[in-house]
């Protein structure tokens, strides 16, 4: 060992008495200050403008270190650039100058020099990473709260790149006495581990094979603060396994073997590296450290407490993809890999996920329009070209007799769709027509959940012309119900849906809840009973209503204590038409969820086109609490008939107006049965349409499902919310930026520059 630590010592004076060394260092760190300050300004400057620019600020250690545009992430894309410079001499430098003999015949070991040099690279990577340590030292002051465990495991996935490109860089040193050709080997090297991840992935066993010597993607996790055993793993193979080839090179010079024997050490080594590779990243083998604050890189505690109690039994995932779909291109073969990324924070805390694959081709849903893409050929020739087009073979792909005896995926559009199945039971988790795509941690959840407990069933009472559950119309409630493709749709969030005829049935006893969406005909004193008793057995209830329809509401919320006024509510407004109201959600609302709760402290309205004013008593034994409230200068009640296309609506105090803050939407509770009982009237029913979520945002989309999991007592939908982030601040001003900036780009690479020079000079007077 002593003698590695002197080779590894020469190595460094010879590479720190050379200007290459410092040339870089230097430019080192003029660039991490470039990309530092650069994102610090942009943060700083929407700090100073204030008010939505501060979202921008939130998560600052990850803006200004992450992977996107942070630090390390500039780092990680650019640094293949220094450590050929820096290794193409290592060992062709040795036989330019002839040292190499002198080398075999000295009691030296191959395996010592070798060694010896990486020690010295390795050394010098320290320097590189000593240069970063510089900014995150610079963070501590900049950022507010900076998370030191997002940044560290950076630090250190940024040094185990250094020491692998070190590794390949020495061993190509050992291929030609040519520096040049020794840099851009290297370079051509780096450039392969980083494409072979792409290489044969319709072939399984070659994508396996790939996917482990894909140097791609293997740091980006611990950028962002996961430490896991099969990362570091991968870079300690690719160092050993590459300084390995770089003694049987070197001892071949020494030795006469054959060609044959040589090249069975390479792939000696080789397989072994494979087959150590392979074992630590099955996923029962794989340890995991998550080092930031808040463990933001982990499921949260509602995920991982739905994995625990599927036990040891195996979940199996089945997808389905369908050749003619346009997702195809997400499932195919070449996509396996990211499918396996995926899942594989699930696999973190249930190793016996199975992931299956099932291809076949079927008419996919009407939106896609598929023949008139093809006109005159049938389904098959479709199929038959696209097979061709993505240069894979149309056998195999099930056809869509075959597939259909299999499963039924028609009811799906026959999309790409996932099939869970545990314990003989299965539920469907789809993708969707959003710029995510796959579903997420909630999505995956609710999914995993509905497989273990009886699901909340939402029933729609149907007959008096309201509101349906499953069209898709603009007045209609498919869209936040039904709709697959969307992502906040109740199917997709764990809820089941029914519908009620309350003329010919009774309402069904496991309702989670009953809904009423704006009916357009008045109840009949059966169908009036029927609530009535669903209501005093405690049943939870949703009424939707619109102006106009007192006749037909009143009689079934008037017994709770509330009743929907007449008249319409009107907003001034510059941008939005008179008959539009945005009430502001309380603290009442808040409480339904943490994503209500932070739309509140933001002052979030809901858009409600049309509404009416509720009133109540707190006289009887409900609870009652507004959800929603208007705002008293901008809003008031318009009485008798309103004319929505008049030119100008105005207030009118003489004809019965009213100005101040209405309820729109109430929450009524009681202790009844043992349980809480629980009822939500709002004098809107366009809230909840296709054309609102369409029209006026997010607002309405993720008002929605926090209402319908207020009836499951927080069941469903999975709460995936992590608490907000601390460092959300810069504790900069403009001025002292500019000074920062000063030292960061101009004195520290300076003062460098000068210690070199002087260094250099005095060092070849001598």
């Amino acid at each position: 060992m002593r003698i590695i630590f002197r080779i590894a010592k020469l190595e460094l004076n010879t590479l720190f008495y050379s200007p290459i060394a410092w040339f870089l260092s230097i430019v080192f760190l003029f660039q991490c200050a470039l990309s530092y300050t650069s994102t610090l300004q942009e943060l700083l400057t929407n700090q100073e403008l204030g008010g939505i620019h501060l979202q921008w600020v939130e998560n600052a250690t990850i803006s200004v270190f992450g992977l996107q545009r942070g630090l390390l992430g500039d780092v990680l894309r650019k640094i293949y650039l220094y450590l050929p410079l820096l290794t193409m001499g290592l060992i062709s430098r040795e036989v330019n100058n002839g040292t190499i003999k002198l080398l075999y015949s000295s009691p030296v070991k191959i395996s010592q020099i070798i060694w010896g040099k990486f020690l010295a690279m390795a050394a010098y990577n320290l320097v590189l990473i000593a240069i970063l340590g510089i900014f995150v030292i610079a963070g501590l002051f900049n950022i507010e709260a900076v998370d030191l465990g997002f940044v560290l495991p950076g630090l250190f996935a940024i040094f185990l790149v250094l020491c692998a490109y070190a590794a390949i860089g020495l061993f190509m040193s050992c291929l030609t006495s040519y520096q040049v050709v020794a840099a851009i080997s290297t370079l051509v090297i780096f450039a392969i581990l980083a494409y072979i991840g792409t290489v044969w992935q319709e072939i399984d066993f070659v994508r396996d094979l790939t996917y482990f010597l894909s140097i791609s993607g293997r740091a980006e996790r611990m950028i962002y603060g996961l430490i896991s055993t099969n990362q570091i793993i991968y870079f300690v193979i690719i160092v050993l396994m590459f300084i390995s080839f770089s003694i049987i090179k070197l001892q071949s010079g020494r030795e006469s073997k054959s060609a044959l024997q040589i090249t069975a050490r390479y792939f000696t080594v080789l397989a072994i590296a494979l087959a150590i590779g392979y074992i630590t990243s099955l996923p029962g083998f794989i340890a995991y450290y998550d080092a930031t604050r808040g463990n933001t890189q982990t499921l949260t505690p509602a995920t991982q407490k739905i994995i625990k109690e599927l036990g040891e039994e195996p979940l199996e995932v089945t997808s389905y993809i369908n050749l003619v779909d346009y997702l195809y291109r997400s499932g195919q073969p070449e996509e396996r890999n990211k499918d396996l990324d995926r899942w594989q924070q699930y696999m973190r805390f249930k190793p016996n996920i199975k992931l299956k694959y099932v291809y076949y081709y079927d008419e996919p849903s009407a939106e896609q329009e598929l023949f008139k893409q093809y006109p005159g050929k049938s389904l098959k020739q479709i199929a038959e070209q696209q097979a061709y087009s993505y240069k894979t073979n149309i056998e195999n792909f099930k056809t869509p007799s075959e597939i259909r005896k299999i499963i039924d995926l028609s009811q799906e559009n026959n999309r790409y769709v996932m099939q869970l199945k545990y314990k003989g039971r299965t539920t469907f988790l789809r993708l969707f027509d959003d710029t995510e795509v796959f579903p997420s941690e909630t999505e995956v959840g609710a999914a995993m959940k509905r497989l273990m407990v009886k699901l909340p069933k939402i029933v729609f009472v149907q007959g008096e012309f309201e509101r349906s559950k499953d069209k898709l119309g603009d007045k209609d409630y498919g869209v936040v119900v039904n709709l697959r493709t969307y992502r906040n749709a109740l199917i997709n969030q764990g809820f089941d849906t029914d519908t009620v005829s309350l003329k010919t049935n009774d309402i069904p006893a496991d309702a989670a809840a009953l809904v009423i969406a704006d009916p357009r005909t008045a109840f009949s004193d059966v169908a009036l009973k029927k609530i009535r008793n669903f209501i005093n057995a405690g049943g939870n209830l949703l009424i939707t209503g619109e102006p106009g329809k007192r006749e037909i509401i009143n009689p079934v919320i008037e017994p709770l204590g509330v009743q929907m006024t007449d008249g319409m509510l009107i907003e001034k407004s510059k941008n939005n038409p008179a008959y539009l109201a945005v009430p502001l959600l309380t603290k009442a609302a808040a409480k339904l969820s943490k994503q209500l709760y932070r739309a509140f402290k933001d002052s979030t309205g809901i858009a409600m086109s049309g509404a009416a004013a509720l009133s109540y008593q707190q006289n009887g034994s409900f609870k009652i609490e507004p959800l929603l409230v208007t705002n008293v200068k901008t809003t008031w009640s318009k009485k008798g008939k309103v004319v929505l296309d008049s030119a100008d609506i105005s207030f009118s105090p003489e004809t019965g107006d009213e100005k101040k803050p209405f309820a729109t939407a109430l929450a009524l509770s009681r202790e009844i049965n043992n349980k809480q009982q629980r009822i939500i009237i709002t004098g809107d029913a366009d809230f909840l349409s296709g054309a609102e979520f369409k029209r006026w945002g997010m607002a309405n989309r993720d008002f929605a499902a926090p209402l319908f999991g207020w009836f499951t007592n927080g069941q469903f939908p999975i709460d995936t919310s992590r608490p907000d982030s601390k460092d959300n601040r810069l504790n900069l001003t403009y001025k002292q930026f500019s000074a920062l900036k000063l030292v960061l780009m101009g004195l520290l690479p300076g003062s460098l520059l000068l210690f070199a020079a002087i260094f250099l000079i005095r060092r070849k007077r001598k």
